[in-house]
């Protein structure tokens, strides 16, 4: 897997199936080859944590006691479930880790997707509750207050696990890497030669193109767009994957595309749902929070706006117009 660069750097790559996206990793480094078995290794075991999906994840037995008793869970699990805890407390209505019933009603994250009525989902929505998420710290215990709730992390799983591949390669010794789990891209440092690392941003109507790209040093990526997983329906109506804990429905919120720029992955997941949910005025407020992190944005019309802090970084595409946020 490793071969010798021409300025004496090894290099190593390699890509895998996990958290139900393929993800890929780059390591330059004399322990390239050692870091990226070692990324693997770290997701796959985060992913028998956290995933819903699987039976016999502690996510899935937490959800399977709702109602009826804590459980037990590791510190990775109890640190990410109590920083979804703390961005459901901060923005609320924004974004909600027991969202679970509503991705179940919806049939989200499976091949074909249903449209259920409204009745339905106003049923569902009283389960939709993250103060009925109960930590507790000491015990290092997570329980769910009634039967029939349940805990999806899709929106901060992969940012969790982003900055936990972060730390591999630094335990490596590993001075510049780049990995993309799905959309989440995290880097390690510049690229060999110096020069940052130039990350694509999707445009959300065109599958093979981009609006532009951001060159970044150290940090990581993510973006949260109406485009990743949807379905239209027999009016020609959108429906994507990003649901609004309030409502029940998919987000409408006027925002098609968010993207963050930011140090830490887990922070970056979260805030591109989050604002993304918000809209732009109160996503804006929102950013505010949160110091030397960075956005861009796409608006329903396919506006594209850029935060201050970006205003010399991100490089539009030809024929793409950029509006830079006060």
């Amino acid at each position: 897997m490793a071969e010798m660069m021409l300025d004496t750097q090894l290099v190593a790559q390699t890509a895998h199936y996990a958290m139900g996206t393929v993800m890929t990793h780059k390591a330059y480094g004399i322990n390239a080859e050692d870091s990226l078995d070692a990324v693997c290794h770290e997701v796959a075991r985060l992913e028998d944590l956290l995933s819903r999906f699987l039976p016999d994840s502690e996510i899935s037995q937490i959800n399977l006691s709702a109602g009826l008793r804590s459980e037990k869970v590791s510190f990775e699990t109890y640190e990410v479930l109590s920083l979804a805890a703390d961005f459901a407390r901060s923005f609320p209505g924004c974004f909600d880790v027991t969202i679970g019933p509503l991705v179940s009603l919806w049939k989200l994250g499976k091949e074909t997707y249903t449209e259920p009525d409204n009745f339905a989902i106003n049923q569902i929505l009283s389960m939709v509750n993250e103060q009925e998420l109960i930590l507790d710290p000491w015990e290092m215990t997570a329980e769910l207050a009634h039967i029939g709730q349940s805990i999806d992390l899709g929106g901060i799983g992969k940012g969790y696990a982003g900055d936990k591949v972060r730390d591999i390669y630094k335990r490596f010794g590993i001075a510049s890497a780049y990995s993309n789990l799905g959309g989440n891209v995290v880097t390690i440092g510049a690229k060999p030669d110096g020069n940052p690392w130039q990350i694509g941003i999707q445009h959300p109507r065109k599958d093979d193109e981009i609006i532009g790209s951001v060159p970044v040093v150290d940090q990581s990526v993510v973006t949260s767009g109406d485009y990743q997983r949807y379905f239209t329906d027999n009016l020609g109506r959108r429906h994507h994957h990003i649901l609004n804990p309030r409502t029940g429905y998919p987000a409408e919120s006027g925002l098609i595309s968010v993207s963050i720029i930011s140090d830490k992955s887990v922070t970056a997941d979260a805030l591109s749902t989050i604002i993304f949910v918000a809209g732009m005025e109160k996503g804006l407020e929102i950013l505010n929070s949160f110091p030397q992190t960075e956005a861009i944005l796409v608006d329903s019309e396919l506006r594209v706006y850029v935060t201050k802090g970006l205003q010399y970084r991100f490089q539009a595409s030809q024929g793409i117009d950029v509006m830079i946020l006060a």
